[in-house]
């Protein structure tokens, strides 16, 4: 009897313990369905403003877009759409011999420093060719420019502007860099490299090339009307001083007879001078004919030397 009578206040003691848990349960269950409705209260809401920040942004203009792609041509926000910009091409007459090369090797010195790898193969090698300075470059390369003119049977010096800006008359972004954006700032530009190259001792120059080599039609027409002929080319040698040696090498020893090819010696830190360098003893090992702008007829398009 006493065994059974245990046994009894075991399973009560048990069903006792277990009600309260049951409750926790219970009242659990129920927080948790308050929760999930208060967090569908709050995200009902949120899931709709993302949605119309979503729907804002397809809207917005696509120059408020993030670009994918770089552009090379970044028109000023607030203005009207860009002028339509020309690249010229610029070829010198061929020899007219079978199997005889002629070439003209032109050089940018935009900014920075001379490019003694290039420089120093040129005139070892008397080498003609056509180097364009801009005024910032002449002031910080006295020794170089005392090279240039202690050589005058080699080297022709003309303008590549005052600042290295480009010689678009609206404003627009070029690679990067701010066009001159008026007339009386492409104006400026040219005058200026005009002036200090004078003032630096050099003569007078025929020739002008803008940063970029990008021009528009109306800076065209005021640049030949200032007296200039605007230098294009027909091979861009080294893309900007940005490519390797090697691409930089093949592209400059490519060139045929009335070629004229662009290349920079004012990155004496980029790879793509070594490669210029090489290109030279490479075309001269195949017996081509080094000329200067000034020393041979040309053909410029877009009315560049016309």
């Amino acid at each position: 009897m006493k065994l059974a009578a245990n046994r009894r206040s075991d399973r009560k003691r048990h069903q006792t313990t277990w009600r309260p848990n049951a409750m926790c349960i219970k009242q659990r269950l129920n927080h948790e369905r308050l929760l999930f409705g208060m967090n569908r209260l709050f995200l009902v809401p949120a899931l709709l403003i993302a949605s119309a920040s979503v729907a804002a942004a397809a809207a917005l203009p696509l120059e408020n877009a993030p670009a994918t792609t770089p552009s090379k041509v970044v028109q000023a926000p607030g203005t009207a759409p860009g002028p339509r910009l020309l690249e010229p091409h610029l070829r010198i007459a061929s020899s007219g011999i079978k199997g005889h090369a002629r070439v003209a090797l032109t050089f940018d010195a935009c900014m920075g420093k001379a490019d003694d790898r290039i420089l120093s193969v040129l005139v070892r090698e008397r080498i003609p060719a056509t180097i364009f300075v801009t005024a910032r470059w002449l002031k910080h390369n006295p020794q170089a420019l005392q090279v240039f003119l202690q050589n005058p049977d080699l080297f022709e010096l003309e303008n590549h502007g005052q600042n290295h800006v480009p010689a678009v008359d609206k404003p627009v972004s070029i690679y990067g860099i701010a066009s001159a954006g008026s007339p009386e700032a492409v104006r400026q530009e040219v005058q200026g490299g005009a002036d200090a190259m004078v003032a630096a001792g050099i003569a007078p120059p025929h020739w002008f090339r803008g940063s970029t080599a990008k021009y528009d039609r109306s800076a065209i027409v005021q640049i030949r009307d200032m007296g200039y002929r605007i230098a294009g080319y027909s091979v861009n040698g080294d893309g900007g001083s940005l490519l390797g040696a090697d691409v930089t090498e093949k592209r400059i020893a490519s060139a045929k007879d009335g070629d004229v090819v662009i290349s920079h010696i004012n990155q004496p830190t980029h790879a793509a001078g070594e490669g210029v360098a090489k290109a030279i003893l490479d075309l001269k090992a195949k017996g081509v004919e080094f000329v200067r702008l000034q020393d041979v007829e040309d053909m410029g398009d877009d009315q560049t030397t016309q």
